[in-house]
C-alpha cells in the first residue's frame, strides 16, 4: 500500500509512504481500535446522561415545553472574530474584528444567554455548509464538487436544485432522505422557510423580491419576498419582510414549528469602492439578528419559543484555537442566563438538538453522534424579555475608493457565497479593519480539540 502527503507547497514537494498490507488479524484489531475511539454508537442515540427536567428530550419524541424553533444562518464567522473581546469566554481580543460596538446584539445575546467558547462548524465553505446546516451531511457529490465550484473552474451549486439526475429531495447533492424540513413534512411539524435553499427570481415594481423553492422539499414552504443572498440587500429588508409575516402569524395564531431564516450579509463585500464597509455589513446583519430575536421574545409565542443562531462556516477565518471555530447563539425562556458553556458542540449537535424537541429523528451519524446542547438550557423558564441594541457604526459607511483592497475586491465575484476566493477576501476584511500594516495570522488548524477547564 502507498500513501502521498502532499505539502503546502505542492508541487515542489511531497512524500511517499510504502505501507505493508496488514494481516488478516491484525486489520481486525485495527477494526476494532477505530470502533472504540468512533464517537458515535446505537447506544448513544438515546443520551443517557440528560438533566432532569432538560427542554430538549433524551429520545426522540419525547415530549418538550418548547413548541416553536428559529433557526438563524449566518454567513462566515469565526469566534474570535466577533467574540473574542469577551472576557468570559476562551478568546483572543487581538483577532477580535467586529467586537461590541459594532456587534452588540450577539455580545447581549452571548452574555444574557450563553456564551458557547467550544463551538465547531462542520463544514469549511459556503456550498457544503449550507449542506451541512440543513441536512447535516455534505454528499459525496457535495464534498467532491465545492473545490472546483469554490475555485471558478466551471462546477455548478447542485444544492439549488437546478442541476441534473434529480432525487425526490433535489439532485446529486441532497442527502439520500432529504433536509430538514423533508424530515420535518413526514413527521407533520409545519416549515417556513427565509432566504435558506430559495432562489430570487425577479422584482416587483415595489423594489420586493419575488423568490421560489430551490428544492421540492420547501415547496409552498417558501416566504415569498424575503430575498435569498444578494449582498445588494441589507439584512434591514430581510428583517423587514420577516416581521410582517411574524406579526401575520401572531394575529392569525398560525405560527409554523420551524422557521429557518437566512441572514448572509456578514459575508461582507470586502472593500469594494461605493459598497458599504465589512463594518457596516456586519453591524447590518448583527441589528437584524437583534430584530428578529426582539421581535419574538416580545410576542405571545416567546414562552414556548427557543432562538439557535449558526454560521454555516467561518471560511478558515482568524482564531486563536481553530478556524472552524465559530459563533453559535441561543434565546428562550429555557436557555440558561449569563452562563459560559465549554462543551464541546459542533452545527451537527445544534441540529439534533432541534430535532429532539422538534420530534425528529437524526439524519446522519453526524448529528446521531453529536452532543445535543443539554448544557445551555434549563428546566424552570425565565420569560424576562430581550431588548435589540443598535450597533454604533453607520449602516451606510461606505469603501472609498483608495480603500485596502479596494483593487482586488473590485474584481471579486460576490453574486454567490462561494465564488470569492477564501484568504485573499479574509485579508483584505482583516486589513480593513486592522490596518494594512497588521499581517494577519494564517489559519490555525488544531489535531484535538479539548474542552476549556
Amino acid at each position: 500500500m502507498v500513501s502521498t502527503v502532499m505539502s503546502s507547497s505542492w508541487p515542489k514537494a511531497c512524500a511517499v509512504s510504502a505501507i505493508s498490507l496488514p494481516d488478516r488479524g491484525t486489520l481486525a484489531d485495527y477494526n476494532r481500535k477505530v470502533l472504540a475511539l468512533t464517537p458515535y454508537s446505537d447506544a448513544i442515540k438515546m443520551n443517557p446522561n440528560v438533566p432532569i427536567g432538560s427542554p430538549i428530550p433524551r429520545v426522540v419524541g419525547g415530549s418538550s415545553p418548547i413548541k416553536h424553533v428559529f433557526y438563524i444562518i449566518r454567513e462566515n464567522r469565526t469566534y474570535d472574530s466577533i467574540l473574542g473581546d469577551l472576557k468570559a469566554g476562551n478568546g483572543d481580543p487581538t483577532l477580535n474584528l467586529f467586537g461590541a460596538i459594532i456587534t452588540p446584539n450577539a455580545h447581549a445575546l452571548a452574555s444574557q444567554f450563553v456564551l458557547f467558547d467550544n463551538f465547531y462548524v462542520d463544514a469549511d465553505v459556503s456550498y457544503d455548509g449550507h449542506a451541512f446546516s440543513t441536512g447535516a451531511y455534505a454528499t459525496d457529490v457535495v464534498q467532491k464538487l465545492w473545490q472546483t465550484y469554490y475555485g471558478n473552474r466551471g462546477g455548478i451549486y447542485l444544492a439549488e436544485g437546478e442541476g441534473f439526475m434529480r432525487n425526490p429531495f433535489g439532485n446529486l447533492s441532497a442527502p439520500e432522505s432529504g433536509y430538514i424540513w423533508d424530515y420535518a413534512a413526514r413527521a407533520g411539524v409545519s416549515v417556513r422557510s427565509y432566504g435558506e435553499f430559495v432562489a430570487n427570481v425577479s422584482k416587483t415594481a415595489a423594489g420586493d423580491v419575488v423568490t421560489r423553492e430551490s428544492v421540492p422539499g420547501l415547496k409552498n414552504a417558501v416566504a415569498p419576498t424575503f430575498a435569498a443572498f444578494d449582498l445588494s440587500i441589507t439584512d434591514q429588508k430581510r428583517a423587514d419582510n420577516w416581521l410582517q409575516e411574524f406579526n401575520g402569524f401572531i394575529q392569525n395564531n398560525n405560527l409554523p414549528q420551524l422557521s429557518i431564516i437566512h441572514l448572509g450579509n456578514d459575508h461582507t463585500q470586502g472593500t469594494t469602492p461605493g459598497m458599504p464597509t465589512p463594518r457596516a455589513m456586519i453591524a447590518d446583519n448583527d441589528l437584524a439578528l437583534g430584530r428578529v430575536v426582539d421581535a419574538i421574545a416580545n410576542s405571545v409565542f416567546w414562552k414556548d419559543s427557543a432562538v439557535f443562531v449558526v454560521e454555516d462556516d467561518a471560511q478558515s477565518g482568524p482564531d486563536h484555537v481553530d478556524s472552524h471555530r465559530s459563533v453559535a447563539l441561543v434565546a428562550s425562556p429555557f436557555a440558561k442566563r449569563s452562563f459560559v458553556d465549554h462543551t464541546f458542540y459542533s452545527t451537527s449537535g445544534m441540529l439534533r438538538s432541534m430535532e429532539l424537541i422538534l420530534g425528529l429523528p437524526p439524519m446522519s451519524q453526524y448529528d446521531a453522534a453529536a452532543t445535543p446542547m443539554f448544557n445551555a438550557f434549563q428546566a424552570t423558564p425565565d420569560l424576562s424579555v430581550y431588548k435589540r441594541s443598535t450597533p454604533n457604526v453607520a449602516l451606510d459607511e461606505k469603501n472609498p475608493p483608495n480603500a485596502v483592497g479596494a483593487t482586488a475586491s473590485r474584481s471579486m465575484d460576490f453574486s454567490d457565497a462561494d465564488l470569492t476566493p477564501e484568504e485573499p477576501l479574509n485579508e483584505i476584511i482583516w486589513h480593513s479593519v486592522k490596518g494594512p500594516n497588521v499581517p494577519m495570522p494564517p489559519p490555525r488548524h488544531s489535531v484535538f480539540v479539548r474542552p476549556v477547564k
